[in-house]
């Protein structure tokens, strides 16, 4: 068994890795105040990676590089509990070395190393925001829950065939472009826990944890529900089938 779930560990420690060095790198070289261009930058860095990462790896152990993303497939029934576990700390582990790798080559954690960190002060038009511990919750969980769901109706679905990468990473893309700058937009415990420790600074980490994995087992939930009424749909256009034995 041990044999069969290696590949799929290493596929992804890999990817998370990748996606910490790379994603949270051009959080900390873009730094805050760059605007939206800085955004949509380190948003393209994060969405890119996950995507060449999932063509590369999506073969191998489905491209999750994300705890709360292993955690919707497991609640849509379409993984084991230990396998589940296996990846969870894959995930952990790659999003920390990757981290400790970024604080070397960057020489500290004087630019903060990506960790999310909740708006202060925000300019938006003629007004300012900060983001309550509420507000981040709720957009860190609805964020989780979008990209749970793409994952859930591609990849495990199998709808958009060779295309659910691309899906995957759009949709990383589109959620950091809109939560940037409110929340991080970290929405995968392994990308913000990495940084936290990376720095020490471990701000609403209970926030950054848990909100994604609520809108990851929300997102399975609906999954189950929406394949459960296709089901019911397609026994209902055609009653042989539901009168159809499992022999038959």
């Amino acid at each position: 068994m041990f044999n069969r779930l290696a590949p799929k560990l290493l596929a992804e420690f890999i990817g998370t890795f990748a996606l910490i060095f790379i994603g949270a790198g051009a959080a900390a070289v873009v730094g805050g105040g760059a605007g939206l261009p800085g955004i949509a930058a380190i948003a393209f860095a994060h969405g890119l990676t996950v995507m060449a990462f999932a063509f590369a790896y999506g073969p191998v152990s489905g491209g999750h590089f994300n705890p709360s993303v292993t955690t919707a497939v497991l609640a849509a029934g379409a993984m084991r509990a230990g396998e589940a576990a296996g990846y969870i700390i894959s995930q952990l582990v790659g999003g920390l070395l990757g981290a400790l790798l970024l604080r070397a080559v960057l020489g500290g954690a004087e630019t903060g190393l990506g960790t999310p960190m909740l708006a202060h002060n925000l300019a938006l038009g003629a007004t300012t925001l900060t983001a309550t511990p509420w507000a981040g919750y709720v957009i860190e969980a609805v964020l989780g829950f979008f990209l749970s769901t793409v994952v859930l109706s591609t990849a495990v679905a199998g709808r958009a065939g060779n295309l659910a990468p691309l899906a995957i990473g759009m949709t990383l893309t589109l959620n950091i472009i809109m939560g940037g700058a409110l929340t991080g937009a970290a929405f995968n415990p392994a990308r913000a826990l990495g940084p936290m420790v990376a720095t020490d600074n471990f701000s609403d980490a209970w926030l950054y944890l848990t909100a994604p994995i609520v809108g990851a087992i929300v997102a399975a939930i609906l999954h189950a529900g929406l394949v459960r009424l296709a089901q019911q749909g397609m026994a209902t256009a055609d009653p042989g089938t539901a009168a159809r034995t499992p022999a038959e």
